[in-house]
């Protein structure tokens, strides 16, 4: 099973915009991550985001792609300083790739959890609109597996 982690794109300043929706920049990063993902293949069979608007907007952007027709969820638990613990359990159970859109730290934190066993780790930094994906071993332990990072994709290498 492989798990995407993505951070949503680049936003809006609360004083051009007090919701934060995603800036002109944010959507183009989203679109050409959009496209790169659908061109390697990638394809989603389960898109979750979290309640706030620019994350729910990366996940329509990526999801038109990857996953057309799917339906994109809502979860709480996906903000910066969310406890990671609602996502761990989650995932625990998930059987089919899946991937979750939210907010730095938080992005940071759990993936850090994942592949090192500690939220505080630094074992990856993101970027707004960045994809890393994770595979889960087979074996799954109390704290819901143990993931390996197969590769870790930003914007910024995309429009070079």
């Amino acid at each position: 099973m492989r798990l995407y982690l993505v951070r949503h794109g680049l936003a809006l300043t609360k004083d051009e915009n007090p919701d934060r929706p995603l800036s002109a920049q944010g959507q183009k990063d989203v679109k050409r991550m959009a496209s790169f993902l659908g061109r390697a293949g990638v394809r989603m069979p389960r898109v979750i985001h979290s309640e706030i608007l620019r994350a729910q907007q990366t996940a329509m952007h990526l999801s038109a792609v990857i996953g057309p027709g799917r339906i994109i969820e809502e979860m709480k638990d996906l903000k910066p300083s969310s406890r990671l613990d609602t996502l761990v359990q989650a995932a625990s159970g998930w059987t089919e790739d899946t991937m979750v859109v939210g907010h730095d730290p938080f992005m940071s934190r759990i993936t850090s959890f994942f592949t090192a066993g500690d939220a505080n780790a630094g074992v990856i930094a993101f970027d707004p609109g960045s994809v890393v994906c994770l595979e889960r071993d087979p074996i799954i332990t109390e704290n819901g597996g143990h993931w390996t990072i197969l590769w870790h994709m930003s914007p910024m290498l995309l429009s070079a």
